[in-house]
């Protein structure tokens, strides 16, 4: 067993949070360590080998933190100082989980930091002359077409800054197992035919990855080549960049860094990522820090200053934002962040990307000023995890480079001390929602308790009223108020510095969730959604290769009704089969909403939501409990679920399966025990009360047996 984290369960879903998020973090702002301030006066005498000592200590404690703390099995860094390279390393567990250098030369998926690839290749085309930032889309793809007439309004600017009001993603079959399946970009522009926009365009940015699948289209279509092949001639040729490809590339595949996971002996299969402007790029950490030097001006023969400036550009002011000026966020052309703390406060200009995939994660920071950046990859974690690192890392080198004079101290929190409430606050009670979720926020004797927020990262606890229409966190590190925005809505918003044991730090501030007015139903409506409360709605159109059965939480789509059962996992109740989105939340909790579409055939309920089709768990058969059976794929859709009945439970299930077939088993709680097509194997225990899904071609007949261990 590979000694990652503590449970595949835990890990499984730790990587879809940190997909599902994407963002860059804030780090350790603390003085520096023991060993750095040991060795200060070595450094003194000779400055040349103790920076890369110095800054090399501090990765090496940031990699040992993240493999030990956080489920990374990989990692790698560089460093990159007026084109050369100054530091790089990392570490690696081989198939025995024992920890090994790692080559300069391993390549991983960077996911979102590919979004920087294909804004710099629009951008190449504006240098061309062949595209204007400010055009409407519909100017370059005149089959782009929406139902909804705003989106005639969009415009590149707005794909590249997140505000043009789409619905955020479409990830049905996009990151697969050693599968370069190009669906998702064939069917992009007739799937979003049929969806509405969730806000006006313009109106403010929210994390959205189509715009960037969008971007990759807009590509191909004005210079008449595919997008890796663009890639290469525009960017990775110039720069000499070998390692640097993505899925549809020919390429020693066994370069790429493994992922594990916990109870698996073997590596996984390679993770395709077919989502390629948005986040389907392999790199490595030393390639990451040329093309940042494309992103920062230094090669104006590859993309223009006047290009370069216009990404930097605090694009996220020109729309509904946060109010708070110390923040992760703050998007330019691409980037996450155009003006990244903790930097400002050494009055440095600092911007990053980060990147997630199911599997890898990857965070991207440079300082154009400076000529000056840092790339941090792993197999495993997140790119909070990744950015925290990254800067630690950094500003470790600035002060030994003698850039900074010393790293400011890290932020101290006192227990708050609670004040008298206004009276006026209470209006803000109520019932608030996000996309997937509504709550009932309660507040009581100048008190509000919170669940746990960004995936747990913020704990639950109590929040009192302290004064200034805000309220504090027990432990003295988040904050949180109301605001009633230019848009109409009322959000609650949050600022807090979050604690991450071992890497440091991350300052975020964001709106969590938008209040919601009343919306009473007719008795037969409220009646079928009564009906449907607490049943789960399983995926039948994703691919058994595809990584989402690792981390099955949007192929199982349980329907969740706030107390008066007027809303439906974040949604408004339309009528009795439809539910439409409801968040309009800028920054990154109001992305990749779905409406909720349900329709019956042959006495079996099916739901359409987030680009797939779902059936309902009244529909699924349990699976036969004899000695041998026959399942056959049906030519509607990719798999087959059925239940687990007690008979069947604690058997042990053998698969003859037909090339490319496959199955996966999960327990009572919907957590993954067995997955053919990571494990490489057919045979597996089946758990009472859990639920095994059959996936291949159309019509392939899978051979089960099962037999008493």
């Amino acid at each position: 067993m590979t000694p990652t984290t503590k449970s595949w369960k835990k890990t499984s879903a730790a990587a879809l949070a940190a997909m599902m998020l994407a963002f860059p973090a804030l780090a350790d702002q603390g003085s520096a360590s023991a060993a750095e301030t040991s060795n200060a006066s070595a450094a003194a005498k000779a400055p040349e080998a103790s920076v890369k000592d110095q800054a090399k200590l501090t990765a090496q404690e940031m990699v040992e933190a993240l493999m030990a703390n956080y489920g990374v099995t990989g990692a790698q860094y560089a460093i990159r100082d007026k084109g050369k390279i100054v530091l790089s390393g990392g570490m690696t567990l081989d198939d025995q989980g024992k920890k090994q250098p790692i080559s300069a030369n391993s390549m991983f998926g960077i996911g979102s930091v590919s979004k920087m690839y294909v804004t710099a290749a629009a951008m190449a085309l504006v240098d061309d002359g062949k595209v204007e930032l400010d055009q409407p889309l519909t100017t370059y793809l005149p089959d782009f077409k929406m139902a909804d007439e705003r989106y005639k309004k969009i415009t590149v600017r707005m794909l590249m800054n997140h505000s043009a009001g789409l619905y955020g993603s479409h990830y049905k079959n996009t990151i697969l197992m050693n599968d370069n399946d190009t669906q998702n970009i064939d069917s992009l522009l007739d799937n979003m035919s049929k969806e509405p926009l969730k806000s006006d365009p313009g109106e403010y940015s929210v994390y959205a990855n189509d715009g960037f699948q969008l971007l990759e289209l807009l590509v191909e279509r004005v210079s008449g080549t595919e997008y890796s092949e663009f890639l290469a001639q525009r960017f990775e040729d110039p720069l000499k960049l070998t390692s640097t490809k993505t899925p549809l590339d020919e390429f020693d595949r066994t370069r790429l860094e493994p992922v594990r996971l916990p109870g698996i002996p073997q590596a996984l299969p390679p993770e395709n990522a077919n989502i390629l402007g948005t986040g389907g790029v392999y790199s490595t950490a030393e390639e990451l820090t040329s093309f940042s030097e494309v992103l920062s001006g230094k090669h104006p023969d590859l993309l223009s200053k006047k290009s370069v400036d216009a990404m930097l550009e605090k694009e996220y002011r020109k729309g509904v934002w946060v109010p708070d000026t110390k923040n992760a966020f703050g998007y330019g052309l691409g980037w996450d962040s155009v003006d990244l703390e903790p930097f400002g406060d050494y009055n440095i200009r600092a911007a990053t990307k980060g990147g997630d995939t199911i599997m890898y994660h990857s965070a991207l920071i440079t300082l154009p000023d400076d000529d000056l950046s840092i790339a941090f990859v792993t197999a495993g974690g997140s790119s909070v995890f990744n950015t925290t690192a990254a800067t630690n890392v950094l500003l470790e080198y600035l002060k030994q480079t003698g850039k900074i004079t010393n790293i400011l101290p890290e932020a101290t929190h006192a227990k708050p001390v609670k004040q008298t409430m206004p009276e006026t606050l209470k209006k803000y009670a109520g019932l608030y929602g996000t996309v997937g979720e509504t709550w009932e926020v309660k507040i009581e004797n100048g008190e509000i308790e919170m669940p746990a927020l960004m995936s747990a990262l913020i704990p639950a606890q109590t929040y009192v009223y302290t004064g200034n229409n805000e309220f504090t966190s027990a432990d003295g590190r988040s904050v949180l108020g109301f605001d009633e925005q230019t848009n109409g809505h009322t959000y609650m918003r949050v600022r807090s510095d979050m604690e991450l044991p071992g890497i440091g730090s991350a300052h975020m501030a964001f709106y969590e969730v938008q209040k919601l007015d009343a919306n009473p139903l007719t008795a037969s409506t409220a009646s079928a959604w009564k009906q449907r409360a607490g049943k789960t709605y399983y995926a039948l159109d994703e691919k058994i290769n595809s990584f989402f059965y690792i981390a099955p939480a949007v192929l199982m789509k349980k329907i969740a009704l706030d107390a008066e059962g007027q809303y439906a996992n974040g949604t408004r109740i339309v009528d009795a089969d439809h539910a439409v989105n409801v968040a309009e939340i800028p920054v990154m909790n109001g992305r990749d909403a779905f409406d909720l579409t349900f329709s019956r055939q042959n006495g079996a309920e099916y739901l359409q939501a987030d680009g797939r089709t779902y059936v309902s768990e009244d529909a699924i058969s349990p699976i036969y409990a004899g000695k041998s059976a026959v399942v056959t794929i049906p030519a509607s859709g990719s798999v087959r679920w059925f239940k687990i009945p007690a008979q069947a439970s604690g058997k042990k299930l053998t698969a003859e399966l037909p090339q490319g077939a496959g199955f996966a088993v999960y327990d009572k709680n919907g957590a993954p025990v067995h997955l053919s097509t990571a494990m490489r194997t057919n045979a597996a225990e089946l758990p009472e009360g859990g639920m095994i899904v059959f996936g291949g071609k159309a019509g392939d007949a899978v051979k089960v047996k099962l037999e008493a261990k």
